[in-house]
């Protein structure tokens, strides 16, 4: 089973190690799931987490381990082309694609990205913790 996740559920880990977001990485670090990621999602991690406001919450150094963990840990695709218009944001348009083109999970905290699903799965980190736990069982 293959999982993208939303660089906000990734910095949402990094912020709340006790939260559904951490306990999701826990679960990819566990073997649970593979992670897909993209150049481009990566340097949408990269770039948010410099941000000044995140900065000052997740240290430059943590913020760097944080995106070589993802990176050398997940398995790296091709940024899709030309992704096709879904979301209100355009700029998500690329993890939706990503994980079409992938055959896998999307997980977002993103509430447009969840009310989506354009024959897509797309879950919230609990959500997606749950559906791992009945797959798991079943």
């Amino acid at each position: 089973m293959r999982a993208v996740l939303d660089p906000n559920i990734i910095i949402s880990a990094a912020l709340s190690p006790a939260g559904s977001p951490a306990r999701v990485l826990t679960a990819w670090l566990d073997g649970s799931f593979e992670l897909v990621a993209s150049p481009e999602l990566l340097g949408e991690l990269d770039r948010a987490l410099a941000y000044s406001k995140l900065r000052k919450r997740i240290p430059e150094e943590d913020a760097r381990a944080l995106v070589h963990l993802i990176e050398r840990g997940s398995v790296v695709r091709d940024d899709p082309e030309d992704p096709p218009t879904v979301s209100r944001d355009r700029g998500d348009d690329y993890l939706i694609a990503l994980a079409k083109q992938n055959e896998a999970i999307l997980v977002s905290g993103d509430t447009d990205l969840l009310e989506l699903a354009p024959g897509l799965p797309v879950f919230s980190a609990a959500a997606f913790l749950d559906w791992l736990d009945q797959h798991r069982a079943g």
